[in-house]
């Protein structure tokens, strides 16, 4: 039986557990940023010395990230953030196509990112065709497979979920649209959002098979507002944002060289750490989980039993909506997410809860979990204590975390 704790320093010392949404920035990558912001602040771009710093740091960052996915230091685009790296791959790709229009082919759970760029070419006259998915949120390779056509240019499937975790057999997937490609004697291009899977998925694109990969540093202790697209050498791109040309005519403007040294040594550091980080936040998750359906009667769990990330649990509280369970967490000290959005005075299900059937009670009552590298067991504990009286709190019931005898 698992004793519930109660926090050191109380609701006064915040438990961040909301790390797929954001993450600090570690020491050690603000450290390396610091210096472009004063002393080595010189445009990349330009000729002399103190713009060569600048020009050898972005270099840096391009090899690191390049080693991390086993590509050419050619094939990565520094961008703005992972929204502007989807937005990249699939309008950027679609509008470098002749002869449109075409299929596209995206999975329902996608990041709005993905969703609304494909929204954007269907206006534009493609047909956009959304994959559906199983009760975890998982996409199955064979589905992907039912729609490709003759006419199918492009397919987004996210490698890991940000809602549920739910993790894609990638490798599978371009497999079956090379066979597929092999097959009508035409180019399928795969893209994959893989902003939630670094630092906790091997990101190795010759493995995956993928021609685009967007990434986002802000997920994994960098900083906000710089991504990565990973493009496959031959892959067109029309770009986005037009000016200067800069890498290699792909995404014009100064480069943001703090964001983007910051992005090389967060990505390097968060995958010399994964196998480590996925061990403890696996233990830290099953830990909270296991104490949560101790304590809360009517609780669902949703990840995958097998393909989810490690560091996510997302649950859903019978009868109970969840932005009030976050508003009495946050009086409690705990940072935590909804899985439904608010909208105009009324709560609407995620369209990643609505797309895996769940029903709208379930989805307006669930909450998302997201430990981190500095969480701890006495935060995973203190959390499924403070949810177990909110939800009683709510239920207007006793809570078992608060009554119970050691």
């Amino acid at each position: 039986m698992i004793t519930a704790l109660t926090h050191s320093e109380g609701a006064e010392n915040i438990v961040y557990l909301d790390h797929a949404a954001t993450t600090s920035v570690r020491v050690e990558v603000l450290d390396a940023m610091l210096p472009y912001f004063r002393e080595a602040f010189g445009n990349p771009s330009s000729l002399y010395a103190l713009a060569g710093e600048s020009r050898n740091a972005v270099d840096e960052a391009r090899h690191r990230v390049a080693q991390v996915l086993n590509c050419r230091t050619s094939e990565v685009v520094f961008t703005a953030g992972g929204t502007e790296a989807d937005n990249m791959a699939v309008k950027g790709a679609i509008a470098a196509m002749d002869d449109g229009p075409f299929d596209v082919v995206v999975s329902a759970v996608e990041h709005h990112a993905v969703i609304h760029s494909a929204e954007q070419l269907e206006r534009d006259g493609h047909r956009v065709i959304f994959a559906p998915v199983d009760r975890y949120g998982v996409t199955d390779p064979a589905e992907i497979e039912g729609l490709l056509t003759d006419r199918t240019a492009l397919v987004s499937v996210m490698y890991s979920n940000n809602e549920v975790g739910a993790v894609n057999d990638i490798s599978e997937i371009s497999k079956r649209i090379r066979e597929h490609s092999a097959r009508i004697g035409k180019r399928i291009l795969l893209h994959t959002d893989a902003v939630q899977a670094s630092g906790k998925l091997p990101l190795d694109v010759s493995m995956l098979g993928v021609d685009m990969l967007s990434l986002s540093a802000h997920k994994i202790h960098g900083p906000k507002g710089v991504g990565v697209l990973y493009v496959r050498r031959g892959v067109k791109l029309e770009p986005l944002v037009a000016g200067g040309g800069q890498e290699r005519q792909r995404r014009s403007g100064t480069e943001n060289v703090p964001g983007i040294v910051g992005m090389g040594v967060s990505l390097m550091l968060a995958e010399q750490e994964r196998m480590e980080f996925c061990e403890r936040t696996r233990s830290l998750r099953d830990i909270f989980v296991e104490a949560v359906v101790e304590q809360i009667a009517d609780v669902k769990v949703n990840n995958h039993p097998r393909h989810s990330l490690p560091h996510i649990a997302h649950i859903s509280v019978s009868g109970l909506e969840g932005e009030p369970m976050l508003l009495g967490l946050d009086f409690k000290g705990i940072c935590a997410s909804s899985g439904s959005a608010c909208s105009s005075a009324s709560i609407e299900p995620s369209h990643v809860l609505v797309a895996m059937g769940m029903d709208v009670a379930s989805a307006t009552g669930s909450l998302r979990f997201s430990f981190g590298k500095d969480s701890t067991r006495e935060d995973a504990l203190y959390a499924a204590s403070a949810l177990s009286e909110v939800v009683a709190q709510m239920r207007g019931m006793p809570s078992l975390a608060s009554s119970r005898l050691d």
